[in-house]
């Protein structure tokens, strides 16, 4: 049985007439007395009586009808909706953000859904990269947008759109390192305290080989958590100094390190190998593509 034979069906019962209905479906009387037959064998049921020039719809034919009528009914909402889905226009778009994606994702990635997809269910998670790694492998997430030097790698996750971001210390305008003399050493940063997200084992080796052990987040972090945000404000409202992409916080200071920095992230969308992409994953890409790139 096959969607066609039963819009088949639904046509001869309006009409009552096979040359009608052939005509109407483009189709030959001959191919369309076949579909109709071959569905009445496979029911093992006749569909239709001959009255006359008429066909009528027997008894059978009459509960038959109201299930094919509901049957094509849902394959067509079903089709409806996959295609409102591929165009943005409904379904659930359920993304995991790290620290610096969150940062400069979240705000644009929500207006946007609000202005342009207000039909779309968007659910947006925070944390660690192990924990939403952990929830996209138990599809309780589609897509990730995450610090990629973070992953372990592994067969069943698919890294794509990497971007690179710079790293630096930042302060708020009138801190007191914006006014120091002479080259700036790391040792001057650890005066004060020091903020950052967890950073990625690579970041965490530049670190140690530019300005020594001391400089280990382990070491001279003293304000750590997962967002970001809440660290600029912090920063913005106090002599604590920030380690983070330099494009999380254009309003602060970038303080000039002897020798600079050095570290970047490499952010990317991160999804699981071998599954069909979520239909609102071109949504997240562009915004990846449009904000998270370097200001010049």
């Amino acid at each position: 049985m096959t969607l066609v034979q039963l819009r088949h069906l639904i046509s001869l019962a309006q009409s009552g007439s096979f040359t009608k209905s052939a005509e109407s479906l483009f189709l030959t009387q001959p191919a369309l007395s076949r579909s109709i037959r071959a569905l009445e064998d496979e029911l093992g049921q006749p569909l239709f009586d001959r009255v006359g020039k008429r066909s009528v719809l027997t008894s059978f034919g009459a509960d038959a009808l109201q299930r094919a009528r509901q049957l094509v009914f849902d394959a067509e909402e079903l089709a409806g909706s996959g295609r409102q889905m591929c165009e943005g226009r409904s379904g659930t778009v359920r993304i995991g953000l790290g620290s610096g994606p969150g940062a400069m994702l979240m705000t644009p990635l929500l207006k946007t859904m609000a202005t342009s997809h207000p039909t779309v269910h968007v659910d947006i998670a925070r944390g660690h990269t192990d924990v939403l790694i952990r929830r996209l492998r138990e599809r309780e997430l589609d897509a990730l947008v995450v610090d990629a030097r973070s992953l372990v790698p592994a067969a069943d996750l698919r890294v794509a759109s990497l971007v690179e971001m710079r790293g630096a210390f930042m302060v708020r305008a009138d801190h007191p390192l914006t006014r120091w003399k002479g080259h700036l050493r790391f040792d001057a940063l650890r005066q004060f305290p020091i903020a950052s997200t967890p950073l990625s084992d690579e970041v965490a080796r530049t670190l140690v080989e530019r300005y020594g052990p001391g400089a280990h987040p382990s070491e001279c972090v003293t304000l750590r958590c997962e967002e970001i945000a809440s660290l600029v404000e912090v920063v913005r409202d106090s002599d604590a100094v920030l380690i983070a992409i330099r494009a999380a916080a254009p309003d602060l200071v970038e303080l000039a390190l002897k020798p600079a920095m050095g570290a970047t992230a490499r952010f990317g969308i991160v999804t699981l190998a071998r599954r069909a992409e979520p239909p609102g994953l071109p949504i997240v890409r562009k915004l990846v593509a449009d904000l998270m790139r370097e200001q010049p």
